[in-house]
C-alpha cells in the first residue's frame, strides 16, 4: 500500500480529538466533534491494572480528572466509571467503546502509551482492532511496541513518534538509540514517522523521504505555515487548518 495516497497524509489528523471548553481531550464528544468537522482523530491509549486498553493521554489522573491516582492503578472499567472528566459529565471511555461511537466514520490514529515489553496491552488492541470495520494505524514512542505489531500483526500500519528527547531524562545511550532512524527501523520498521514539530525539518526526517512524515501537534495557523513545505501531514489542535 502507497501510504502516501491515504488517509495518513491527506486528512489533517485532530490530537485528541477536536477538544474545547464543551468537549474534554480524548473524549467521545471530541472524536465525534473532529469527525463532523472532516477530521482524522488521534488519540492516547494506557492500560487499566487490569489490562483494559483505555484512552487517556496522562499517566497520572490530576490534569483531566481533579483526583489524585495514576491512571495504571485503577482496578477495571467499573472503577474507572467512577471518574468523571474535569468540567463535564463525561467519562474517561474505554478503546473499545470509542470505537464502537466512531464506528469508522473517520480515520483514527492510535498513540500506545506502553513502556513495558510484555506485549499485554498490544494484544489487548489487537483483539479490539480486529473486529473493527475502519481506518486506523497505529504508533508510539516505544519502537518495542511498534515491534509487537510488525511480528504479531504485521497488516496494521505503524508508526514511530520521535523527536529530539532532550527533555527527558535518560542515559545518553538510550536517547542516542531512541532518536536515531536506523536503530528504530531494526527494531520494528515503522511505516510513517510522527515528529515534533518544531524539530523539522532535521537531518533524520524530511518531507518525501521513502516514509510519510507527520509532525504534532501543531497549534495555529502561523505554525502550520512555518512547517507545511516540510512535512507530509499534520497532527493539530487549538485551530482549524487550512492551505
Amino acid at each position: 500500500m502507497n501510504l502516501f495516497k491515504t488517509w495518513l497524509v491527506n486528512k489533517y489528523v485532530a490530537h485528541r480529538g477536536l477538544h474545547d471548553d464543551t468537549h474534554p481531550e480524548n473524549s467521545i464528544s471530541a472524536f465525534l466533534n473532529a469527525r463532523d468537522n472532516g477530521y482524522a482523530i488521534e488519540l492516547d491509549v494506557h492500560a487499566l491494572e487490569d489490562n483494559t486498553p483505555v484512552v487517556f493521554h496522562d499517566e497520572t489522573l490530576k490534569r483531566l480528572t481533579g483526583q489524585d491516582g495514576y491512571i495504571k492503578n485503577v482496578k477495571n472499567v467499573d472503577e474507572l466509571k467512577k471518574i468523571t472528566l474535569l468540567n463535564s459529565t463525561e467519562q474517561i471511555p474505554t478503546l473499545e467503546e470509542v470505537l464502537k461511537a466512531v464506528n469508522g466514520s473517520t480515520p483514527i490514529l492510535i498513540e500506545i502509551k506502553d513502556y513495558n515489553l510484555n506485549g499485554n496491552l498490544e494484544s489487548r488492541i489487537y483483539d479490539l482492532l480486529k473486529k473493527y470495520d475502519g481506518e486506523y494505524a497505529v504508533m508510539s514512542f516505544n519502537p518495542y511496541s511498534m515491534r509487537w505489531f510488525r511480528k504479531y500483526a504485521p497488516e496494521i500500519t505503524r508508526g514511530i513518534l520521535s523527536y529530539s528527547l532532550k527533555d527527558q531524562k535518560m542515559g545518553f545511550m538510550k536517547r542516542f538509540l531512541l532518536t536515531r532512524p536506523k536503530f528504530i527501523k531494526n527494531v520494528c520498521d515503522p511505516q510513517f514517522v510522527a515528529y515534533k514539530w518544531e524539530e523539522v525539518p532535521n537531518k533524520y526526517v524530511k518531507k518525501f523521504n521513502e516514509l510519510p512524515l507527520l509532525v504534532w501537534a501543531v497549534q495555529n495557523q502561523s505554525d502550520y505555515m512555518k512547517v507545511a513545505q516540510h512535512c507530509d501531514n499534520i497532527i493539530f489542535e487549538n485551530f482549524s487548518p487550512r492551505i
